[in-house]
């Protein structure tokens, strides 16, 4: 196991509800991002181990988000909005609804969710990203370069 110089570069999780206060008493100084996955699946345990414990990633998203957790199978209710979110039996497996919100529906794992300071969704992003590909796209809306480009203008100019 890779140990770390500082603290500072290991991701700190919390709750949904520890970011939107967080978010609250901070006066929006941070987005959120929103790592929502399943406990059986295997790219999601791929992505925490090799891209959200990367020392750069894990500073850059430290410094520039509350980093939040969401089991998309939680049976937990979730206050967002002035709604309540809560478990939805399905099949086998049944999901958590402000999971299926914040992914639009679209139920693939991993997908990462990026909210403003005002937690509005900028965009859900899914599937596996390595370290140097996740962080172009967490800069991408830590910097709020989407406020100014679109993601086409902005992948073709490189870093």
């Amino acid at each position: 196991m890779t140990s770390y110089r500082t603290q500072a570069q290991e991701v700190s999780w919390m709750s949904w509800e520890e970011a939107v206060q967080k978010v609250a008493e901070e006066g929006g100084q941070k987005k959120i991002f929103i790592d929502v996955y399943t406990d059986w699946c295997g790219w999601c345990k791929k992505m925490d181990k090799d891209t959200f414990q990367n020392p750069e990633v894990a500073a850059y998203m430290s410094e520039n988000f509350h980093m939040v957790k969401l089991d998309a199978e939680q049976k937990d209710p979730i206050e967002y909005g002035g709604k309540t979110y809560t478990y939805v039996a399905s099949g086998r497996r049944g999901y958590h609804q402000l999971a299926a919100a914040l992914l639009k529906g679209q139920l693939s794992y991993p997908t990462v969710v990026f909210l403003d300071e005002d937690l509005r969704m900028l965009s859900p992003v899914p599937g596996y990203q390595k370290p140097g590909d996740f962080l172009k796209i967490a800069r991408y809306f830590g910097e709020d370069i989407y406020k100014q480009k679109d993601w086409e203008a902005y992948t073709v100019e490189g870093k």
